[in-house]
């Protein structure tokens, strides 16, 4: 079951800028803070970035000056503005929503994840 949907991600030279969206597939929930992640082949879910409900973020230090996090107008949406890519940045990068209590940081915090969208950073 996929509750959110992740779009915009594919092939950018380093050096440049995608943008991903992130909207709810259908599920009606009350968000208290929606994330960015990414997972690299053959490493860990790491945390990028992530927006509160009142609008508060924070960023990964990898990312911080490169990527924003923002909201959408709509319900559940949110996007990440990612300049400056580096090819260090290729990974599929996944959008959650957190409805529980739970850490904002780590990937067991969030109750609602998308099947992600493959980012590839070439040199």
């Amino acid at each position: 079951q996929v509750d959110l949907v992740e779009s915009g991600g594919g092939l950018v030279q380093a050096g440049g800028s995608l943008r991903l969206s992130c909207a709810p597939s259908g599920r009606t929930f009350s968000a208290y803070a929606m994330g960015w992640f990414r997972q690299a082949p053959g490493k860990e879910r790491e945390f990028l970035a992530r927006i509160t409900w009142r609008g508060a973020t924070t960023y990964a230090d990898s990312v911080k000056g490169r990527f924003t996090i923002s909201r959408g107008d709509a319900l559940n949406t949110v996007y990440l503005q990612m300049n400056g890519l580096e090819t260090e940045d290729t990974a599929v990068y996944y959008c959650a929503a957190r409805s529980v209590a739970g850490d904002d940081f780590r990937p067991n915090g969030y109750n609602y994840w998308g099947q992600g969208t493959q980012v590839t950073v070439s040199s």
